[in-house]
């Protein structure tokens, strides 16, 4: 165990020390979510590049614990009636988001000729994790489909923070945190309960334990009047550090050689999604009355953490974009199976004989 523990502390640590090199030259050019993007690409381009850059799993648990917990103390009793009004809305996005990974996936099949199978699970709007776990048990090529998520949460990450600062979108947020302030008692109790919530969940093995449990476990305090603390803000910024190096460290010298055709294509794919989202999201907006900006980020193919960040960042309905996100992944993830069976099957049926 220590002799694991020593293998991996240099590694991880010159990641850390890079990405907050990276975090804080983002700060300068204030570039959108320098505390995430940074760290991001400065780890991704060294791993490429063949350094030795390693992020265990518990400090990626870290960051999600912090960020999960950070969004949960949005979920006020006010919000949650705001939010009971929205129900019909998410579950169209939800809807929205499996029609277009499978029309992604067809496209990713048809540039690339990869399997049909492998190119469903690739463009699935899902988590890396939950994606390449249900991909190796339907048997498509798991490295292709761990490349395409990959790349396409880079490619969010990157794409809709810039956008909308290219665009100076920001908003006045009317969805305030429960408690602002930062109790030690407060936030070491809070950090007890939700630490118990995510480990539980863990065990239980579902997944993104350490950003859901803590959710729940804050959004039930708030929504009952019970404000323990406020995260301080280097807790915030840390877990963004770690998250960033996480998603950056995922990235190998052997990412570049994964077929480039297909790379391509999968780059092809993903900005074909984050367009079509954004042409959705503005018709639901229309549709909602939700700012179209909070409508675009809550409906983007892009992990919960990363586009409640931003959300958060630019003061854009966090608990909407949230909301939006947390249903879209336990409805794919307990879905996507017999949605790709029932696919398979219907395929076989209208097979010419």
């Amino acid at each position: 165990m220590f002799h694991s523990l020593r293998s991996i502390a240099r590694p991880f640590s010159t990641a850390l020390l890079l990405g907050l090199l990276a975090a804080t030259l983002c700060l300068w050019l204030k570039t959108p979510l320098p505390w995430m993007i940074g760290p991001l690409l400065a780890t991704a381009a060294a791993r490429m590049s063949g350094h030795d850059l390693r992020c265990p799993v518990q400090a990626r648990e870290a960051g999600q614990w912090a960020i999960g917990t950070a969004l949960g103390l949005y979920f006020t009793p006010t919000v949650l009636k705001v939010l009971a009004s929205y129900i019909g809305f998410i579950i169209v996005a939800v809807v929205f988001a499996l029609v277009l990974g499978m029309v992604c996936g067809w496209l990713l099949h048809k540039l690339t000729g990869v399997d049909q199978t492998t190119a469903f699970f690739a463009m699935a709007v899902g988590g890396a994790s939950e994606m390449a776990t249900q991909a190796e048990r339907h048997g498509a090529q798991i490295d292709r489909v761990a490349a395409a998520h990959s790349l396409r949460i880079m490619m969010v990450v990157i794409i809709v923070p810039f956008a909308f600062k290219f665009w100076n979108v920001h908003g006045l947020d009317a969805y305030v945190q429960g408690v602002r302030q930062v109790d030690v008692v407060g936030l070491l109790t809070l950090i007890m309960f939700t630490s118990a919530v995510a480990y539980a969940l863990r065990r239980l093995q579902l997944p993104n334990a350490w950003v859901i449990g803590p959710l729940i476990m804050t959004v039930a305090l708030t929504a009952n009047g019970v404000n323990l603390s406020a995260l301080p803000q280097w807790m915030i910024n840390g877990g963004q550090l770690l998250i960033g190096t996480a998603l950056g460290t995922r990235f190998t010298p052997a990412f570049l050689h994964t077929a480039p055709r297909y790379l391509a294509a999968v780059a092809l794919c993903g900005l074909a999604a984050v367009l079509l989202a954004a042409g959705f999201a503005l018709g639901l907006a229309a549709w909602s009355g939700i700012n179209p900006a909070t409508a675009i980020l809550a409906t983007s193919p892009g992990g919960i953490a990363e586009m409640s960040l931003t959300a958060k960042t630019l003061q854009l309905g966090v608990p909407i974009v949230t909301a939006f996100h947390v249903t879209r992944m336990v409805t794919l993830v307990l879905v996507i199976g017999p949605l790709f069976r029932f696919g398979k099957s219907l395929r076989r049926r209208l097979k010419p004989q």
